[in-house]
């Protein structure tokens, strides 16, 4: 008797994240800048101190600009 294979393949509306297409995504030379760039900023923020909101508004920004440069990670394009 046979056994139905499963299809790899998603299913309409699913998407499927493959390690693979990350880790190239992260090998971009814009991801990485930008990744860096955030950090960067973000770094800059806590050796300047938090004295102002403007500081906490900066912090923010940067912190923002960081979720989404990951969250492009599992983006499909």
């Amino acid at each position: 008797m046979l056994m139905p294979q499963s299809s790899a393949s998603p299913i309409a509306g699913e998407t499927l994240i493959e390690p693979l297409g990350m880790v190239q995504k992260m090998l971009r030379v814009e991801w990485f800048g930008q990744t860096l760039a955030s950090t960067c900023w973000m770094v800059s923020v806590f050796v300047y101190g938090i004295s102002s909101p403007g500081d906490w508004l900066q912090l923010a920004a940067a912190s923002s600009w960081l979720v989404a440069n990951f969250a492009s990670l599992f983006s499909e394009s």
